[in-house]
């Protein structure tokens, strides 16, 4: 057994600790615009206004604000290239890529709940 699968089992058995490894999670991708913006980086590194693009409905200001809480939470990373003019583009970290099976469950689900939701209003 490895020392994570040691860790989550005792993490599984106390409630209190599963909450609270919940809420470390949440404070690192909690917000309407962070999930997307991870969903957006998952594929491949983009830059500023494809992110934007991808997302839609987002402002530049927030997109902003979201991209420099999600580098100082580890899970993105922001490389500028030197060139005229200048590029910055944005990546997910290893760590972040780690969510990707959380977002494959959460799409599944989002699609199902969809299909529910609409079959009791027919």
């Amino acid at each position: 057994m490895t020392e994570l699968e040691h860790r989550f089992g005792a993490i599984k058995a106390c409630p209190i600790n599963y909450v609270l490894a919940i809420n470390d999670t949440l404070n690192a991708i909690n917000g309407k615009w962070k999930l997307p913006i991870i969903g957006s980086l998952l594929f491949q590194k983009k830059r500023f206004g494809e992110i934007q693009r991808t997302i839609g409905k987002i402002t530049p200001r927030m997109l902003s604000k979201e991209l420099k809480e999600l580098e100082i939470n580890g899970i993105v990373t922001r490389k500028v290239i030197d060139s005229t003019p200048v590029v910055v583009e944005y990546e997910l970290t290893e760590s972040a890529l780690r969510l990707s099976s959380v977002l494959d469950t959460m799409v599944e689900w989002g699609v199902q709940h969809r299909i529910d939701s609409l079959a009791k209003t027919m």
